[in-house]
């Protein structure tokens, strides 16, 4: 529950949501603010009108989705950091987070950070498009990040270090790096087999049980296709690590 773990549930969020066909028209402001608290920034700084009136200052701020822009500007006004703008129509397989962001230093732009959902978990790989640094005017900052689009109501926090770096070792067997992978996906490489077959991930003694994964989160990040929609390599036995004196005879097989 909210009140125990301080992450929204999927309750929580249906309720603040915009539907699909919004969330493709373009930006949108999502408030994830789920108690009534004394609070009225936002409201008091969106001149389009799109957050609806607060009959009482402890009201939970709702959007009128067909009304805001997305202009993001309730986003460095509110003080508890509960804004984002999405745009989906950001490009065919990409979205658009705008977020605050209160830490120093600030990220860069077009530099790569490791994007986090609501419990802090990293999920993927971001790359900052903007940092509108507002702090001189009082305001907190806003970064807008490019994330995969099936992750843009998943990430709503980043960290600095690139948990995604490319000199990331993602088959510790064969010690083949992330950047390797991507690549090989560069170059045509589009299915697990393929990439298998020209990089002998999955062929080392765990035979994929790390990399597999990985490399799948890899590939639906690249080619727009869920996880689950990637087909895994054919393990060959044996599924288990073991030595060549069983092969031979020369040692006891129990």
């Amino acid at each position: 529950m909210l009140e125990r773990t301080g992450v929204a549930t999927s309750e929580n969020l249906k309720e603040v949501t915009p539907g699909k066909e919004r969330l493709s028209k373009g930006p949108v402001a999502i408030i994830e603010c789920f108690q009534n608290i004394p609070c009225n920034p936002c409201y008091t700084s969106c001149k389009r009108g799109a957050i609806k009136e607060l009959i009482d200052i402890n009201d939970r701020p709702m959007v009128n989705f067909d009304v805001c822009n997305g202009c993001g500007v309730c986003i460095s006004n509110c003080p508890g950091l509960a804004i984002f703008v999405v745009d989906e129509s950001y490009s065919e397989k990409e979205a658009l987070i705008k977020m605050p962001y209160e830490f120093l230093p600030l990220p860069k732009e077009g530099s790569y950070v490791t994007g986090l959902n609501r419990e802090g978990k990293p999920v993927c790989r971001a790359r900052v498009e903007k940092v509108l640094n507002t702090k001189v005017h009082d305001r907190t900052p806003v970064v807008s990040l490019v994330v995969p689009k099936e992750l843009s109501m998943t990430v709503r926090f980043f960290s600095l270090d690139d948990y995604y770096s490319d000199n990331t070792i993602i088959c510790r067997c064969e010690e083949v790096t992330l950047g390797e992978i991507r690549e090989y996906i560069r170059q045509g490489y589009q299915t697990l087999e393929e990439i298998k077959r020209i990089s002998r991930c999955g062929m080392g003694p765990c035979q994929g049980r790390t990399c597999g994964q990985l490399i799948m989160q890899e590939l639906a990040s690249a080619t727009g296709k869920r996880v689950s929609e990637i087909k895994t390599f054919e393990s060959r036995p044996p599924t288990v690590p073991v030595k060549l004196g069983q092969f031979v005879g020369g040692e006891d097989n129990e």
